[in-house]
């Protein structure tokens, strides 16, 4: 039986469910959706805010949520606005996200945070990082460069909300040809020309436009570890090093025979690197 409670003096509403727990807030006057990993979201915890990649939703973060929730974290697994069950517009600026996040942190009353964030949600934790030190305590970067640039052709295929845009993401983004029980998760996230216009390429835009990402990883303090994937297309592994280089103190770590998503290919071996890495770094 879902049981809600309404805190009218911080505007947020918490959906409680017996098959799981969602959180539901409001920042800057929109709906914003976040899942917590099956658990209560307990501020007293120390809180790991989960951020997805491009046109993708809370949901890539499935097998990982309640993995990180089971070792003592509250998990905060948003959808950003414009995605998933977060009402939109979609937020045209990585530098924009990064001040979102901070206003959502506000609002939840949360003081700090662990980042994690794939692809995407690399240049947003890196910026959120250098914009906000105080805020974070360890960033965990999966997938990810301190730049983004998007193939042209693949920019037009979303504006024009093609769905072509959303095969060659599937292409370049996997190690070889993977197969899903059930089908790509990719595939199942973007379904709708309405989803590649609307989102996808706003977020594609986003990532080609950011160019402050050099300088904000060289103002990185915080212990952060860098996870690639050896045969990564959309981040080649040199270019992923570069970044790691880039950020005083890091930790690096590649996994092997796998591609650009790697909290599909590789979610049981990467988790358990992540939990050592924030383990180390909560104590």
């Amino acid at each position: 039986i879902a049981k809600n409670l309404y805190w009218k003096n911080k505007k947020i509403w918490i959906k409680k469910k017996s098959q799981g727990d969602e959180l539901n807030f409001e920042v800057d006057q929109k709906d914003v959706f976040a899942s917590t990993g099956g658990l209560n979201f307990d501020v007293k915890k120390p809180v790991i805010v989960l951020m997805h990649g491009s046109g993708l939703t809370h949901i890539v973060w499935s097998l990982h949520e309640q993995f990180l929730t089971s070792k003592g974290y509250s998990i905060l697994s948003v959808d950003l606005p414009g995605h998933g069950s977060s009402e939109g517009p979609s937020i045209k600026s990585i530098e924009e996200i990064a001040e979102w996040i901070k206003r959502s942190l506000e609002k939840l009353k949360i003081n700090k945070i662990s980042f994690m964030g794939h692809s995407q949600g690399c240049l947003v934790g890196l910026e959120f990082a250098s914009r906000f030190p105080k805020l974070i305590k360890s960033l965990v970067l999966i997938g990810g460069s301190y730049e983004l640039p998007v193939n042209p052709a693949l920019i037009d295929y979303a504006d024009g909300g093609d769905m072509k845009s959303v095969e060659l993401m599937m292409k370049w983004g996997y190690e070889g040809v993977k197969k899903f029980i059930g089908g790509n998760p990719v595939q199942k996230i973007i379904n709708s020309p309405r989803q590649v216009q609307e989102g996808l390429a706003v977020d594609l835009r986003a990532c080609n436009d950011y160019k402050n990402g050099l300088k904000a990883a060289a103002n990185i303090n915080c212990p952060t570890l860098c996870i690639l994937g050896d045969k990564d297309k959309m981040v080649p592994l040199e270019k992923g090093k570069k970044m790691a280089e880039s950020i005083k103190n890091s930790q690096l770590e590649v996994i092997k025979e796998c591609g650009h998503m790697i909290i599909f290919e590789k979610a049981f071996e990467m988790r358990e690197i992540v939990k050592n890495f924030v383990e180390k770094n909560h104590k």
